[in-house]
């Protein structure tokens, strides 16, 4: 890496998402966790990568089966190699780097973007099996990574030289408020039973539950324009796809059953250099209503910004700030500049990133 200065984005929504159960563990119960001793709804931030992920146009193969992926490539650029001497050189030139099973798949899963893939058969194609180059096959495997690649980074146990560190760091999002777990007990019956015969054909119940969700993650720009080849265009552009995905994207569990997809209502972006800031801390103690009010969304919203403020006394300034709220055309952050639309955040964010992020030093 280089020795500029580091450039975060910190970017923290408010979420309230209706009866819903996104997240199971291995007995279809709702992720949960305990925040200041209180019960709160949880959903991993795997679960939400993987629907992050889900969305970009272009995205690396997470498999075992690089060498079948090879095969494939060779066969569409050369259609007069057959599928043996395929198999065959693809599997000498991924053992140059990774182990491989009697099988030809890899021992541990690998991400490969459709690039490396690319460039991997034509080198394969392009000189003799008993010549490939340990160097050369690590080079084409280490460049031209695609964005969720260089995002959400790759570890290889094979040769940690073709590990990619994550520019990206995504934290569990957890209800601001208390939760009590509730449950759907269901039936089914069968259209075909005879007309005396009694009972359901299937019983179950699951779990759900409705909540205001605390959500917040952060991007190393620098790392992420380190990781697409040092190109500062592609780093920034892939920041703001990231952060419109982290807007728009919802992890796909149980969704048909509770068509429970909903937008945020708070976002805001703080663009600074010193450290990345999670604001959890804000919601130690749970959100609770009182006094026949309801709702939690415009409560978390003052938490959380009322905590950004407060931080301030112990880093320094954010070279910059944006709110998106929808529940307000006001913010109480300090510094911050609120926005119309998610467009207009983006563009803001994309300008300042421009503005503000130096041109790594090649010579790392």
């Amino acid at each position: 890496m280089t020795e500029n200065p580091n450039m975060y984005a910190d970017m923290y929504a408010i979420h309230s998402i209706p009866t819903a159960n996104m997240n199971s563990d291995d007995n279809g119960m709702q992720k949960k966790v305990s925040v200041g001793g209180a019960l709160r709804t949880r959903v991993s931030s795997q679960a939400w990568k993987k629907a992050i992920r889900d969305r970009f146009d272009e995205r690396a193969f997470r498999t075992k089966k690089a060498v079948a992926l090879l095969v494939r490539k060779m066969m569409d650029i050369d259609n007069g190699i057959t599928e043996a001497e395929a198999s065959e050189k693809a599997g000498k030139l991924l053992a140059e780097e990774v182990s491989l099973t009697k099988d030809l798949t890899t021992k541990a899963l690998i991400m490969l973007s459709p690039s490396q893939i690319d460039n991997a058969a034509r080198y394969a194609l392009s000189c003799d099996s008993k010549k490939y180059s340990k160097k050369d096959v690590r080079e084409i495997l280490k460049k031209d990574n695609s964005l969720d690649l260089a995002l959400f980074g790759r570890m290889v146990a094979d040769d940690p030289a073709l590990n990619v560190d994550a520019a990206v760091q995504f934290a569990h999002a957890f209800s601001t408020h208390r939760i009590e777990p509730e449950y759907d007990y269901f039936t089914a019956l069968d259209d075909l039973q005879d007309k005396d015969e009694q009972g359901a054909s299937h019983l179950d119940h699951t779990e759900y539950n409705a909540s205001t969700f605390y959500r917040y993650a952060n991007v190393n720009v620098n790392e992420l324009i380190h990781n697409l080849n040092r190109n500062k265009e592609a780093g920034i552009a892939g920041t703001v796809k990231f952060i419109r995905n982290f807007v728009l994207a919802m992890p796909t569990g149980m969704q048909n059953r509770h068509a429970n997809k909903t937008l945020p209502s708070y976002l805001m972006v703080s663009l600074r250099t010193d450290t990345p800031i999670n604001l959890a801390v804000a919601f130690e103690k749970p959100v609770i209503i009182r006094n026949n009010e309801y709702g939690y969304t415009n409560k978390s919203i003052e938490r959380l910004e009322n905590e950004f403020n407060s931080t301030l006394k112990m880093v320094d300034n954010p070279a910059a700030t944006f709110v998106l709220n929808l529940e307000s055309d006001d913010t109480k952050v300090k510094g911050a500049v609120t926005t119309e639309n998610l467009n207009d955040l983006l563009q803001r964010v994309s300008e300042t990133l421009t503005k503000e992020v130096q041109d790594e030093d090649n010579n790392d």
